[in-house]
């Protein structure tokens, strides 16, 4: 698994978390402006964590690669794929 450094890592999207996460900090906060404030300090912190800079450090992240290497980098995936042999298998879909 590569990663451009841009991209983020994380079970939601960062905003959704800080706004769950940190939702009885945020709401302990009566002054609209401090709570703003408070949910962009918090976010900015989360978006530090979950670039994938640094979250591919810590996760199963195998390089975090500069865009420019893209291709070459799916060209060599492609080519490390088992080939198929005989007709495509039926594909089942569970409905569960």
């Amino acid at each position: 698994m590569v990663s451009w450094p841009t991209g983020e890592f994380g079970g939601m999207n960062l905003e959704g978390f800080v706004r769950l996460g940190y939702r009885r900090e945020l709401e302990a906060e009566t002054d609209p402006a401090k709570q703003q404030a408070l949910y962009e300090k918090l976010l900015a912190e989360q978006y530090a964590i979950g670039r994938a800079i640094q979250a591919g450090t810590y996760l199963k992240v195998d390089a975090v690669i500069d865009p420019m290497d893209t291709r070459r980098w799916l060209i060599q995936g492609l080519r490390a794929s088992p080939k198929r042999r005989g007709p495509p298998s039926r594909l089942y879909v569970d409905t569960w």
